[in-house]
């Protein structure tokens, strides 16, 4: 699948960064994100990148944007990327999850420890929301539950379901390059888990436990398709949004019958338990 990366420079990064990041990941297609000293890399599908939407972004921005779109060269992205890429110890109450490449070392010191090769499908550990969701899923009671991984990118949660006893994991993702990296990491950790390829209509059957790591908006247009598929006293995990969006998401869930029973908050993301 190939790229475009937008490279955004700005006056002042302050929080004019993460409103950027917010407009482009909650309200565009822009998949991927990285700092840099003076604004922002963001990365598109090629397919749905669209230099009008990008040009009213620039126009109604509070303060002045300049950005450069290229094509992302072909080239080893993985030898790049293993570069700098460094693993991940999730600590949570109660234990630690080691988070690691195939290159990185192994550890016995851990309760458990995922090999994850994320080519370029979202879910490392290293961002916030996926560190969230991982220590949810290490707290809460897996045993013997059905178990829905929606956006499951490098199926990071639905490969520690599975370890933690579930008795079925199925992940869902949209991205054919995240549906081929969910199924190879599967097999490289030694579980078993169906994967389907399609949004929030693949969806069928019920589940005890629905994980669900993508933007807001995508959550508020496809909460009620998880809440339609979560067994009464299931458990939907949430995350992929900012704490300011805490209300929105909560207030929909509340209008389909399910009710907050906790949360987390890092670094300024937001991760939601519920519960139908």
């Amino acid at each position: 699948m190939k790229y475009i990366e937008v490279t955004f420079s700005m006056d002042d990064t302050g929080v004019f960064r993460d409103m950027l990041v917010d407009t482009l990941g909650n309200e565009g297609p822009y998949e991927s994100f990285v700092e840099t000293p003076d604004g922002l890399k963001a990365y598109v599908q090629k397919e749905k990148y669209d230099p009008h939407y990008l040009a009213v972004v620039a126009e109604t921005f509070p303060l002045p944007l300049k950005y450069k779109a290229e094509e992302m060269e072909d080239k080893d992205w993985n030898a790049e990327w293993e570069k700098e890429h460094k693993a991940v110890l999730v600590q949570y109450d109660g234990g630690s999850v080691w988070v690691r490449a195939p290159f990185h070392p192994h550890r016995t010191d851990v309760d458990y420890e995922l090999i994850i090769e994320p080519k370029m499908s979202f879910g490392t550990a290293h961002h916030p929301t996926t560190y969230m969701m991982l220590s949810y899923v290490a707290e809460l009671d897996m045993k013997d539950k059905r178990v829905l991984d929606m956006g499951c990118g490098t199926a990071v949660l639905g490969i520690l379901a599975k370890m933690r006893g579930a008795a079925y994991v199925e992940g869902i993702d949209i991205d054919e390059w995240a549906f081929s990296n969910a199924r190879e990491n599967a097999a490289s950790n030694g579980v078993e888990l169906t994967f389907k390829l399609g949004g929030a209509t693949a969806i069928q059957g019920s589940f005890d436990v629905i994980l669900a790591n993508i933007n807001r908006n995508i959550l508020l247009a496809d909460m009620g398709r998880y809440a339609a598929a979560l067994n009464p006293g299931g458990t939907l995990l949430l995350s992929g949004f900012y704490e300011a969006d805490e209300g929105a998401l909560i207030a929909k869930a509340n209008e389909l019958g399910m009710v907050l029973k906790d949360k987390k908050n890092r670094d300024g993301w937001s991760s939601l338990r519920l519960v139908k």
